[in-house]
This record gives C-alpha cells, structure tokens and sequence, in this order.
C-alpha cells in the first residue's frame, strides 16, 4: 500500500483543522446572528426608520398646509370674497403667484355663496351636490374642521392623480367663506416614498383611519387598497387604526413571510405611516451570509492546499529562469536566445518587422582579467549588460553569447541597430568601473571599457549560425580597424 509523503499528511491535517474551526465557527455565529437580527430589527432599526421617515414627512408634506394656512389668512382673498367676487383677473392672478412661488402642482379657491370653483387658469366650474367629483367640498365642510389632506383626481389637470391640502376661509367673524388650498403632485411625493423606501430598505405606506391607502409608492394601491380587507394585515388592521397616541409594533404573516410591522399616528394628516420589514428576508440575508462564510472558508482550504504547489512551481519557474538567463549578468543565455530566436524570425518572415543582430566584444577583456583580475572582470561583463539593457527596447533581446561577447536582438533595420550600437559604445565609455578595496590587492586604478561591435541583419534564409556569422565578420572587421568600432555587414565585402 502505498504510503502519504509527510508534506501530503501535514497539508490533509492543515486541511482538516482548517475546516472544523471554520465551520464550527460559522455555525455558532449563525445562530448568534439569527437572534441578534429580528431583535436589531425589532428594538433599534425599525423604530428609528420609522421616526426618521415621520420627520422626512412632517418636513416634507407640512409646507404645503403651511402655504394653505396663510392662504385662509390672508385678508386680500378675504376682501375679495366680501366685496362680491368681481375681479376674476386678480383672484387667478393671485393662485398663479402661489403656485409659482411654492412650485404646487395647483392652487384653487372655491367659494360657498357663488360655488365658483377659481383656479390659478381663471375659473374652472361651478361646483353641485349633484356632481360626484364635488362630494369632497360638501364632506370637507360638513366635517368643521380646518383643514384636511384629500387625495383625488385634478379635473384642471386631464384628471391628474393630485394631494390635495383643503383650508377653511373664514370672513373676519368666523363665518364660512369657502375652501382654499393647494394641490401637490402625486407623482412627486410617490418619489418623495420612493426616496424613504430606497434610503431606509422598508416598505413605506400612509392610510387614513378607515384603513385606505393614501400614499404608496405603487399607484395601483392609491385609494383602491384597504388594509382591513388584506390577508394577514387584516387581522391586526383594528389595532393600526386604535393607536395614536404613541408608536405601535405589530407582526403578521402574509404569503409565507413574516413581517414586522411599525406605526405612527401623523395627527397633521390624520394618517398613519405604516414601516414594514420583511423578516423572512432579513434572515434569507443571515443565511446567504453563512453560505458566503462557508464558500470563503472552502476556498481559504483551498487556497491552502494550493500553497504547496504554489511554492513548487515557483521554484520550478526559478530554476526554468537559470535554465535561460546568465547567472552573472542577468542577459539570456544560449538557450533562451534560441527559444526566443525562432519566435522573432516567424514574425520577421512574414514581414511584420526587420531583425538585426549586434555581436558585441568586449576590447581587450583578457588583458584586463590579468590585470585587474577575475572579480573586476566580472564587474566589466555586468556593466555592458547594465547598459545594454538601458539602451534597449522591452521587445529587443540581451544575450551572454560566450565569455566576454554579447548580443543584441533588435527589432529594426541595420540603420536603426548601428544607432543602438553607437548608444551602447557612448553609454560604456562614460561609464568607470573600479573595484571594491577587498576585491585587489593590485591597486590597480579605474578602467575604461570599450566595446566593439558587427551588426547583421535578418534574411529570411538565416538561421542562428548563419546570422551570427555575418554579424561575426563585422565583429572581425571592427577588430581589425582598431577596436572600439561599429561595423555593419553592409561594409563588408563580398564572401
């Protein structure tokens, strides 16, 4: 039978521990959170998005009913209805300056003797017991209060769904003059909900004391759902519409979920603001949370099992790079000069772009070997690499050819290669290299180095011999004239 390596055995073990705390610990913060949520929701979030959302509305809805309250103040509109209603101009002209002062959606005024119903457009109809649309004005008055919050249909505005704010306007002795008001749009306060509903993550709905909803952020709901008459809400529906003297908590089950549910008596509206949230979904979120808890904890075994094969394969990758890189100086060696050689002429071949090859020799290395000895030898080789690589393009090649040779594979023509040649010659000659004191005892003083170089370029025939070849005759010829010399095959005779 076949036997675990003990790095195998130590990683299963790693493993194994490594699951055990990660589920033991998901499981008892799962049921520590399943508890601490509903009791979060119930003591602390809910109550206080229900009472920042009943400030929202307060600062939201009650300009209106201000606006409407100076409205059945003002002894302009008063006057006007005592002294007989004659100037149909000034009245509409003062609805209109409301309306566009406040931005309302409408301003109206309807007079009790006259029934004429004003609007900030001049004069709309005459209201009648006879007509359903006007059962408001009538209800409104009979009631005796000073004002209320209707939410109809606007005949002014092709039926617009609209707020109404309805005031009383009393003669200076008390006496019923009429009702005056303003009108809001429904779709902006429906944004106004939409807005609570997005910032607070609650459902957010407002209904009257006879359980009809006002306000929703769904229009379908709007004067046509009565709480009393839905599944589940409708038990407890008595107990909403009982409480206004403080905030009231309540829980129902509807469709499989269990909601919990908050109110608040808006004495203002004669409203109630209902926040609801669903805490089924409030633990579906703890539950998705422990499924993530236990993904995470997979994949950090995971990522443990990986870390061995992870360090192996950096180490591989390690020694495949001195299998193709030159230890000293950092410049591919051979192999990799031939790995990376058959790539660039494919794509030479088919013309995507001229190759050139430098050869470069370091003038006079094994007189400086003897000289200087070996160490400072070593320092001369990094410094043509250093710069070489300074000179270069990313996509060109650096390569430790032999001992004190180089080469260059660069992306271009025989003009464009001599010109990185001439660069490399001028970066080498401005650059001293002098050893550290425990590295000679000679003394011996900083030395100039130089290079020389032959340059060839890539001919679709070539292969590595041929090519070096050619740039090595340049190489001989550069020699020949003196080292510290850059020839290019063009220069050379034929042979």
């Amino acid at each position: 039978m076949r036997k675990f390596s003990v790095s195998t055995r130590l990683t299963a073990l790693l493993c194994i521990i490594l699951l055990f705390g990660f589920l033991t610990t998901n499981i008892v913060n799962y049921n520590v959170s399943r508890d601490l949520v509903r009791e979060s929701i119930i003591g602390d979030s809910l109550p206080l998005a229900r009472d920042n959302i009943y400030s929202e509305i307060q600062r939201d809805l009650m300009r209106p009913i201000f606006v409407s309250s100076l409205m059945a103040n003002d002894t302009f509109l008063k006057d006007w209805v005592i002294n007989g209603e004659t100037d149909l101009a000034s009245i509409t002209r003062y609805l209109f300056e409301v309306k566009k002062k406040y931005g309302f959606f409408s301003s109206f005024f309807i007079s009790d003797s006259t029934r004429n119903y004003y609007h900030f457009n001049g004069l709309l109809k005459k209201i009648s017991r006879d007509a359903p649309h006007d059962d408001w004005y009538f209800a409104f008055k009979d009631k005796k209060v000073e004002y209320d919050l209707d939410v109809d249909t606007n005949e002014a505005e092709q039926n617009h769904l609209t707020i109404f704010i309805n005031h009383q306007l009393t003669d200076y002795q008390g006496n019923f003059l009429g009702v005056v008001g303003v009108g809001l749009n429904f779709d902006m306060v429906a944004r106004l909900l939409d807005q609570y509903t997005e910032k607070y993550q609650r459902r957010v709905y407002l209904v009257d004391p006879d359980g009809l909803i006002q306000l929703h952020t769904q229009k379908k709901h709007i004067l046509q759902t009565n709480i009393f008459e839905q599944p589940g809400i409708g038990a407890i529906a008595d107990e909403i519409t009982g409480t206004t003297s403080n905030p009231a908590f309540f829980e129902y089950e509807a469709e499989g979920q269990h909601i919990l549910l908050t109110s608040r008596y808006i004495k203002e509206l004669d409203w109630y603001l209902l926040v609801e949230q669903n805490q089924t979904s409030a633990m579906a979120a703890v539950n998705a949370t422990f499924i993530k808890n236990m993904l995470f904890s997979l994949l950090i075994t995971l990522i443990t099992i990986l870390i061995t094969a992870w360090v192996t394969n950096y180490f591989q990758k390690q020694l495949e790079t001195m299998a193709i890189r030159d230890k000293l100086t950092g410049a591919f060696n051979r192999n990799g000069f031939e790995n990376r050689y058959d790539q660039l002429t494919a794509m030479a071949r088919r013309r995507l772009f001229s190759l050139s090859l430098i050869l470069i020799d370091i003038d006079n290395f094994k007189q400086i070997n003897d000289a200087a000895g070996h160490l400072y030898g070593d320092s001369v080789l990094r410094l043509v690499s250093q710069k070489a690589g300074e000179v270069i393009r990313e996509n060109d090649l650096l390569v430790r050819w032999g001992g004190d040779e180089f080469i260059l594979l660069i992306l271009g023509t025989l003009s464009q290669a001599k010109q990185v040649a001439t660069r490399l010659s001028d970066a080498i000659d401005h650059a001293a290299v002098s050893l550290p004191a425990q590295e000679t005892t000679t003394g011996h003083p900083p030395v100039r180095v130089s290079i020389s170089c032959g340059i060839a370029q890539y001919r679709e025939a070539d292969d590595i011999d041929s090519l070096v070849h050619r740039a090595d005759r340049a190489l001989y010829l550069a020699k020949e004239q003196g080292r510290h010399t850059i020839v290019s095959e063009e220069e050379l005779g034929p042979g």
